[in-house]
């Protein structure tokens, strides 16, 4: 027996036992919403509804398995015939039970990215409009929009490749494959023409529940309505949502549907989830008044029985560098002074490009992170491919690293070549190195290891060790022989080696390294950077900073956030405001209100203390440009805000390094 009033508030109560109907819940940041979806789920078993006519949607594969497993631990039951899953995963659900009525095989394959472009490519080869200008993801889009109704032939689509997508729709049959697109619009299609199957499925899920409703688009809303529409009035259809989290209008995601919800299920019971169990009135009170500036929205006010907490600080550090340099002093005193774990620390950009300098930032000050929401600077294949190099130098037996940049830049050394290394060292219990040494064949490369080997491991500077071997491999030509249509693109990795000279060598000027060699350098970065299987908090004893994007932290929380380039021209982000306007008309479609959105949601992942930092100056190309505090900064109330300037900024680095330095002297 679940004792329902003992874990939940009144209105968390209420979204939970109101089983029958068209239900809205408006659930606020950090009011409790996953809970009220898994205790509704646990519920309707209690009350004896099968698991089978109980179908549960969201977005991730691992929210799913996160619902499907709290509910597990809430009934003790097994969970055999319960269906939750994401939209395309019910989708393929649905297919395979279906999808010869389409002339389709049951074994039907499903295409990813690659796979679509490849295709692509093949139908305008077949069209002859092929060309080498051709751009295919620009090409793959046009197709999915056709696909799912957002564009159609001459209203924005332009006729010339209409043969084409109807020859790729021809050549996905005669594959037997399916898009993703597909996995929507194809169960759309058998239950608009089919009306007998659409009725199967509608006795068979009774009670639907959908999380992250406001991140829905319009194809998977017409999905839900299909599916949960009754004649006659008995619609079991619970949504859950907040429209003051839809952040995700890039990739199709329209919060409207919440209009539409209401329009389409008009006896429908709304309950707002206004408690945060999560952050201090002081957090909640600048959400509050920031998102209050938009227009298209339902109204609620968050309120926290957590008290006060502290203020929000504001610092405007005179560029990046500074900026990083605060952010990790910050994180290393407070997890000393308060006792705190790295994994409580989350650090949010807008941007991939904010990571660089502050990932070099906690080398630096050698902190433990993990990047989620872009690709760390370590993980770009041009730093990937030197690292893999220095590895190879450093331990000619690590075969990972060995594959990797055997023929990169290009060699011709052959798969026969590989394979027949690899027999050697199964046989001799070998590494692959070894194994083409003992053959031969691939004596230039052999050679340029060895001989890189004793030059690293003489006297010198790592810094400029590092940059005469990027020389000796060619590596810019490399760049440009891969990337020949886009120098611009070529000349920007190369920037990126470039910074990782210079990373490298203001390891080397630390006062406090007393080894600037190579093995040391690639244990540190081994060390602050590798994957350990922590939990997303970093609840293992030492944990690791969570450095992401403010897309990518929706849906997580941290005792201490750090908002990084509240500026002007990030946050909100110039580009984003290109392609639209800020008139209240354009409800779906109004690029301000959704970048005001998405600050709202850094704001609220934080529970006990919020740092937002703002530059005056920031690096753009080889300059140094002027910023301007972000306009949502002023929409945050004054009383608020503990405003810091330039020299406070500044002061308070050098008091993190006399603080250390003061732990130095206690334990020396």
């Amino acid at each position: 027996m679940i004792h329902l009033d003992k874990e939940l508030n009144e209105r968390q109560l209420k979204a939970v036992t109101t089983i029958d109907g068209p239900i809205l819940i408006i659930a606020g940041a950090g009011s409790g919403k996953t809970r009220v979806i898994t205790y509704r789920i646990a519920r309707m078993l209690e009350k004896g509804i099968p698991q089978s006519n109980i179908l549960a949607l969201t977005f991730t594969n691992k929210a799913a398995r996160e619902m499907e497993n709290r509910v597990k631990e809430l009934t003790g039951k097994k969970l055999q015939s319960l269906t939750v899953s994401t939209f395309h995963a019910f989708g393929v659900k649905i297919l395979r039970e279906e999808i010869e009525i389409l002339g389709y095989r049951k074994n039907f394959s499903i295409y990813d990215s690659t796979d679509k472009c490849d295709l692509i490519k093949e139908c305008l080869r077949e069209c002859k409009l092929y060309g080498e200008k051709t751009d295919l993801r620009k090409m793959e889009m046009l197709f999915s929009n056709i696909k799912i109704g957002s564009l159609k032939w001459g209203e924005g689509a332009d006729n010339t490749y209409k043969d084409t997508y109807n020859e790729y729709q021809r050549s996905l049959q005669i594959y037997n494959a399916l898009d993703f697109d597909d996995l929507l619009t194809l169960p759309i299609g058998i239950f608009e023409k089919h009306p007998e199957i659409l009725e199967k499925y509608r006795r068979r899920f009774r009670y639907i529940l959908v999380d992250e409703f406001q991140d829905t688009s319009l194809i998977q809303y017409k999905l839900l309505r299909l599916l949960a529409k009754d004649t006659g009035g008995k619609s079991n259809i619970c949504v859950v949502g907040d429209d003051d989290q839809s952040i995700y209008s890039w990739r199709g995601a329209n919060y409207g549907n919440l209009l539409l919800f209401e329009k389409d299920f008009p006896n429908i019971l709304e309950i707002k989830l206004e408690q945060n169990y999560r952050s201090t009135t002081t957090i909640l009170e600048a959400a509050n008044n920031l998102i209050s500036h938009n227009m298209s929205r339902k109204g609620k006010t968050l309120w926290s029985g957590n008290g006060e907490g502290r203020p929000i600080e504001l610092s405007y550090p005179p560029n990046e560098s500074a900026e990083a340099a605060f952010i990790a002093a910050t994180i290393k005193k407070l997890r000393y002074s308060e006792q705190r774990n790295y994994g409580h620390f989350g650090v949010l950009v807008r941007t991939n490009n904010q990571f660089d300098t502050i990932e070099e930032a906690f080398l630096a000050e050698s902190i433990p992170y993990r990047v989620s929401g872009g690709t760390s600077f370590f993980e770009r294949k041009e730093i990937r491919d030197i690292l893999s190099y220095l590895r190879v130098i450093a331990n000619h037996d690590d075969d990972v690293n060995l594959l990797r940049i055997i023929n990169t830049p290009r060699r011709g050394i052959g798969k026969a070549s590989i394979q027949a290394a690899a027999t050697v060292a199964k046989k001799n219990h070998s590494s692959l190195y070894d194994a083409f040494y003992s053959k031969g064949g691939i004596e230039e490369f052999i050679e340029l290891i060895q001989s890189s080997k004793e030059e690293f491991f003489s006297g010198g500077a790592l810094s400029e060790k590092v940059r005469k071997f990027v020389d000796k491999i060619d590596y810019w030509s490399y760049l440009v022989s891969e990337h020949s249509k886009d120098e611009k693109k070529a000349r920007w990795k190369y920037t990126n080696i470039e910074y990782l000279f210079r990373m490298i060598k203001d390891w080397e000027n630390d006062a406090d390294n007393l080894d600037c060699g190579l093995y040391a350098y690639l244990n540190r970065i081994s060390l602050l950077t590798r994957t350990d299987g922590e939990d997303d908090n970093g609840s293992s004893a030492g944990g690791k900073v969570n450095l992401m994007t403010i897309h990518a932290s929706k849906g997580l929380e941290f005792p201490v956030v750090f908002i990084a380039g509240a500026e002007d021209g990030i946050i909100p982000h110039e580009r984003s405001l290109e392609d639209g306007n800020d008139a209240p008309s354009s409800r779906n479609a109004n690029p301000m209100e959704e970048e005001r959105r998405l600050f709202y949601v850094a704001i609220t992942r934080a529970r006990d203390k919020l740092y937002i930092t703002s530059c005056q100056k920031r690096r753009r190309g080889q300059n140094d440009a002027e910023k301007s505090p972000s306009p949502f900064l002023s929409e945050i109330p004054q009383h608020l805000v503990d405003c810091k300037e330039k020299e406070e900024t500044e002061d308070k680095v050098e008091d993190a390094d006399a603080f250390f330095k003061r732990m130095k002297e206690r334990f020396s």
